[in-house]
Parts: C-alpha cells; structure tokens; sequence
C-alpha cells in the first residue's frame, strides 16, 4: 500500500512517514518547500520519497497525485498559527490554505478513488459547557478563522470524498516543531514565576502516538468522524504545565522545580486577550475509537515522559 503525506515537515506529518517506514510501507512525503526542510534528525522521513507540492495549485495537486497514484492521502499540512490568523492581510492565505489546498486534494481523492485522511481540530466548536463534544456532533461555532477555515476543509472532505476519515486532534505535541511543552521549558528557565491559564480544558496529543493510530485506522474502510487526543483525563493548561515542570525536575532538572520557577494559574480573562479567541471546553469524546476497534492512545502523562526523554533542553 502506497501513501502521500503532506506537510512533512510539521510536527505530525515527520511522525507518520516514521511510523508508515516502520511498518514497511511506501510512502511519499511533501509540503511546500523545494526540499524536505523539517527537523535533520537522521530518521527516516529525511530518507524517504519527497515532492514539493503547493497544495493551493489544484494542477499540481492533480498532477503529482495522478502520476504517484497512492491508495490513501493522509491530509496534514495547515495554517495552525491561529493568532496570525486574525490578520486581516492574512485571512485570505489561511483561506487558500486550510479550505481550497484540501478542497483541491479532495476533488482529486475522489476522482481516483483514494481514500483520504484529514486532520481537524477541537476549535471547530464554540467551546462552551463542559460535556465532552462527540465526533458527530454538527454543532459547529469556530470562534476564530483558524477554526472556521478547518470547519470549512471539513466539509469540503465529507462533502466531496466518499472514503473520508476525519480526526479531530487538540493540543498537539511533536519532536518536529514548536508545541507548548517546548515553550515553558524554554521559559521556565528564564523566569522565576509564570502565569497559565487554568480555565481552558482539554487532553494533549504526542505526534509520535498519534501517528500509529492514523495509520492503523487508514488500513481500515472504517470510514467517518473521529476524537483522538492521548488519555489521561482533562487537564488545564495549568495542570500540564505542573506536570511538565515535575517530570522534567525528575530528570534532573532543577531549574524546573516550584522554587527556581513557580507556576501561577490565572483565568483567561486575567491573562488576557489574545487576538483569537480561544475555547474553554476542548474536552473531546473518544470512546468512538475502542467502539470501531482502534486502540486507544496512552495517557498524556505517559506520553509526557516518553517525549521529554526524546527532548535535549
């Protein structure tokens, strides 16, 4: 079985190529640049096929999927920087981006019969209440363009695609790339105390996880809407920055531990706006994963303490 990756050289996309080499599979990695430009770190998507594709030229895109011929497109290449998002001279990109670059992959998919994956995001809700929201659930309210345009490249793939899979993932976390827990390490060296934000709920997702479930599920013709962050329960932003500080304070970190940094939780409101507005609720039902026979990821808290023992900080 043949696959096309995009955006390689993201934080998800560098997961799965690794995790289709592993199983054996071929796999043809892309994203915008002339040359594979993610992270140098000897593993096998650096070795693997590569095409530079522009995802918003719909020629091209019929173009390489047509002469490749894959069995399946796994879809993760986005616009995910979400305050820029809200700028006015930016909107029409993020647009080109997220809903004509999947619309183009789409329109392909179906015409030659390949099956598609598309990565979306919790922000396709309001975030409102504190009842976990269900991968069929159409009760769409994005808050924010980011939102809005990953709502839209829902639906063009459930509208155009026959064999869809579409995953909500929140909260992500990779080796390939920038992610919150990189963020406070970085900060927790440098600061004697950090506000968090406390009053926005939802589980982390590690790429490395996350991947060998894509893959599993694409195998399949199990085909519709589905939730997949780690387990481990719903957490603040606070609670996992906490919990980042003990584990890395664990390895023999003390610059991480409460008396070298103390870690202050705050409202949204006391933190402040940001130029998006962000969900409160991202708590994300996945029980539909062991329903359809897909194991479940691990705990967040375990996925923390792989991922920090991969990190040099």
């Amino acid at each position: 079985m043949k696959f096309f990756v995009t955006g390689v050289a993201g934080q998800l996309g560098h997961d799965v190529m690794n995790e289709l080499h592993k199983r054996g599979f071929k796999g043809v990695g892309s994203d915008i640049a002339p040359v594979y430009s993610g992270i140098q770190d000897h593993s096998p998507v650096t070795e693997m096929p590569y095409v530079s594709m522009d995802i918003t030229d719909a020629r091209a895109v019929e173009n390489i999927l047509t002469q490749i011929k894959p069995d399946a497109v796994i879809h993760c290449a986005a616009w995910t920087a979400v305050d820029a998002a809200e700028d006015e001279d930016k909107q029409e990109k993020v647009r080109l981006v997220n809903v004509t670059g999947t619309e183009n992959i789409a329109k392909v998919c179906q015409k030659l019969d390949i099956k598609m994956m598309y990565l979306s995001t919790d922000y396709v809700f309001d975030g409102q209440g504190e009842s976990p929201w269900d991968p069929d659930c159409k009760d769409y309210k994005p808050l924010n363009v980011y939102g809005q345009t990953k709502l839209d490249g829902e639906l063009a793939v459930s509208g155009l695609v026959s064999k869809f899979f579409i995953i909500r993932i929140a909260w992500v976390f990779g080796k390939n790339g920038k992610n919150f827990i990189k963020t406070m390490l970085s900060l927790g060296k440098t600061h004697d105390t950090l506000r968090v934000v406390n009053d926005q709920i939802g589980t982390p997702t590690y790429t490395f996880d996350l991947a060998r479930l894509m893959v599993d599920m694409i195998l399949t013709d199990k085909y519709g809407y589905y939730h997949a962050t780690n387990e481990g329960g719903y957490i603040s932003w606070y609670d996992f920055t906490k919990e980042i500080f003990r584990q890395a304070e664990a390895l023999g970190h003390p610059e991480y531990a409460p008396d070298h940094c103390h870690v202050y939780p705050v409202t949204t409101a006391e933190y402040g706006a940001s130029k998006a507005a962000r969900p409160f609720n991202s708590r994300l039902d996945k029980s539909k994963l062991a329903k359809c026979g897909f194991t479940p990821l691990p705990t967040w808290q375990d996925a923390l303490a792989r991922y920090l023992k991969e990190l040099d900080f």
